[in-house]
């Protein structure tokens, strides 16, 4: 089937899921960090396994989920190699693949809008090298999102998610982050304009409900771009004089990281328990304060991360495991709630530590919602990944130099 399309209002962003109708193996494009539960119960109605989480470049106008994504899926993460994503697991050049399933995106670089931002063709696998029996709810789940795809959800056989370098009647703007009027005039003339007429075209934002178009139809009308010269075109786009986005000083370095941000959930600078009623649970702590109340005899502190992971990384001595997910899959462990329900029997608060503070967040929430007392630890066991995509040198249990040991 066409890919699903999800938007997210606040940033009149399109989010892509294409999937492998045999495999089930499914890939994500330009991901939204307030829409992480929707996108996953996406993948979840859809029985779908995340392998990528693709960015077309990084955004100035939202903030990514994809670090999120691969830490609760297992998916990789992979961005333009000229966009400074150091976090991405997978960094991609002109003509680099992503593959999933029997499918497979082709990068295409087309520089202007940023000098990194790509494009990602799909051209579908031939009909005999896809599944013959898809999931039998498929149908009936993606009607139920109601997401726009074209008439009688057909099978086209070309698309192109655009990002912001090509719009419906538009394009990318080109006066920050390294854009460059000339530039996107020839990544969209000299590149995406080759693509057959009957390519669909799939944006990155559209701000009119707009929801596709195709290849032949913005080549013959785009009024930026139809019937306009390099010059003429460098000279409109230089006198558009367009407001800064308003998230730009936030939403770029986040992205840089894959999303991870530092005050993601709390005062980082904070010393002590910070509450976050708001946020479904008692609050988040230092790994320092976590080990002075788990010494003191003040909480519980449960390690939410996989077996394998205490395993082969390291654990926290007298830590309890409960496990928030499991290999393989990353299912939710179906024993959880009574896993966590007996560490809390003594009626102690419960401090939860998974790889790097995402995981045990969703785990604080649902042992709030078992009546629990529970925190997150900041930074988790690892801590957040720098700019050279290394965990453990900036934040985190091991990085504060608290106890813990490897087999």
């Amino acid at each position: 089937m066409n890919p699903i399309q999800l938007f997210d209002a606040a940033s009149s962003t399109y989010t892509y899921i294409l999937f492998d109708e045999a495999t089930r193996e499914a890939v994500i494009i330009d991901p939204v960090d307030g829409q992480l539960e929707r996108d996953m119960a996406v993948l979840q109605q859809l029985s779908l396994q995340l392998k990528w989480a693709l960015e077309t470049h990084a955004h100035a106008d939202h903030i990514t989920s994809a670090a999120r994504l691969a830490e609760l899926t297992g998916a990789r993460t992979a961005a333009p190699a000229g966009c400074e994503v150091g976090t991405a697991a997978v960094q991609l050049d002109e003509g680099s693949t992503v593959p999933f399933g029997h499918e497979q995106l082709r990068v295409l670089h087309t520089p202007g809008h940023t000098a990194g931002s790509v494009c990602y063709h799909w051209m579908r696998a031939p009909q005999a090298s896809r599944a013959s029996v898809p999931s039998p709810s498929s149908k009936d789940v993606v009607a139920e999102m109601e997401h726009a795809m074209r008439p009688g959800r057909r099978h086209d056989a070309q698309h192109v998610f655009t990002g912001d370098t090509l719009l419906i009647q538009g394009c990318g703007r080109t006066d920050f982050q390294s854009g460059d009027a000339g530039q996107l005039y020839d990544s969209i003339t000299q590149k995406l304009f080759t693509l057959p007429d009957t390519t669909i075209v799939w944006p990155g934002h559209d701000y009119q409900g707009r929801t596709q178009s195709t290849m032949g139809v913005e080549k013959a009308t785009n009024p930026r771009l139809a019937n306009r010269s390099r010059t003429q075109f460098i000279e409109l786009m230089n006198a558009l004089h367009l407001p800064k986005p308003r998230r730009i000083d936030e939403a770029v370095p986040a992205n840089r990281r894959s999303g991870l941000r530092q005050d993601a959930d709390a005062p980082a600078a904070s010393t002590d328990a910070a509450p976050q009623s708001a946020e479904g649970y008692a609050g988040d702590v230092t790994p320092h304060t976590a080990f002075d109340w788990m010494q003191q005899g003040r909480a519980v502190l449960v390690d939410v991360r996989t077996d394998a992971e205490r395993a082969w990384v390291g654990f926290v001595p007298g830590a309890t495991a409960a496990a928030w997910k499991q290999w393989p899959g990353m299912a939710l462990n179906p024993e959880f709630d009574t896993q966590v329900q007996v560490a809390a029997a003594n009626g102690l608060p419960l401090l939860m530590l998974c790889r790097s503070g995402v995981r045990s967040v969703a785990a604080a929430r649902r042992a709030t919602e078992l009546g629990l007392t529970a925190y997150n630890v900041l930074g988790g066991f690892e801590g957040d990944p720098d700019d050279h995509a290394q965990r453990g040198h900036q934040n985190g249990w091991r990085h504060a130099g608290l106890p813990w040991r490897q087999n």
